[in-house]
């Protein structure tokens, strides 16, 4: 793609509020949008994620009482993603989560395991001072999975699709019916945003920003 066709794509996307619930977007371009989720980068590679889409319409429904910023998305979406990000107990450097993914997915040979494994116990204990307070875990969990949300509403755009990230919602109101749903299980992730995609039902309004010089500032 040309630059100018990738800054077009930005500029097409927006915080749809309302989808045109009568198309569905095809499979093979949704797969594409979670593709682009799952290769996006993390803190130490730990993809500390989980992608859940929520395509029944009864558990939707539900979901409305408790998602004030969802109103009109979640019945008119195509698809609707949950983001899930992982809590600190599964995140801490003796976890099985994080040590499957030091030998089963990073593939690190096991003579640095060990090393790998303390410079990710010092980011929590000294560099970021995340140990001990598992809410400022999970905060740093989300803030990986913000990087996969904006990838993959990004690809969206340069394909057409819309798409507006959601959080406005009551978290423990909606993380306790998703497991009454038996859609989350376990204590292992906690809800750090929702994601609708599909087709607008109207043209925005235009995009408004600040300008580049406001925004940036070089250090020469």
């Amino acid at each position: 793609m040309s630059k100018e066709r990738i800054i077009e794509a930005y500029r097409f996307r927006h915080a749809c509020k309302e989808f045109d619930a009568s198309r569905r977007i095809r499979e093979e371009d949704f797969h594409f949008i979670l593709e682009t989720g799952r290769l996006s980068p993390s803190s130490f590679g730990f993809e500390p994620w989980s992608l859940v889409v929520l395509q029944n319409p009864q558990i939707r429904a539900k979901l409305l009482p408790f998602t004030w910023g969802g109103q009109k998305q979640i019945p008119t979406a195509s698809h609707l993603v949950l983001l899930l990000a992982r809590n600190a107990s599964s995140l801490r450097p003796d976890a099985p989560y994080i040590t499957s993914m030091l030998e089963d997915v990073r593939k690190i040979p096991p003579e640095l395991v060990t090393g790998a494994r303390d410079r990710y116990r010092k980011f929590l204990d000294s560099d970021f001072k995340l140990s001990g307070n598992d809410r400022a875990m999970f905060e740093w969990a989300c803030r990986q999975s913000y990087i996969a949300l904006g990838n993959m509403m990004t690809a969206a755009a340069q394909i057409g699709i819309d798409s507006c990230p959601i959080e406005g919602f009551d978290k423990e109101a909606v993380e306790t019916l998703l497991r009454a749903e038996g859609v989350v299980t376990g204590d292992d992730f906690g809800l750090a945003c929702m994601a609708a995609f599909g087709y607008r039902i109207r043209e925005p309004r235009d995009k408004t920003r600040r300008p580049l010089d406001q925004v940036v500032r070089w250090v020469l």
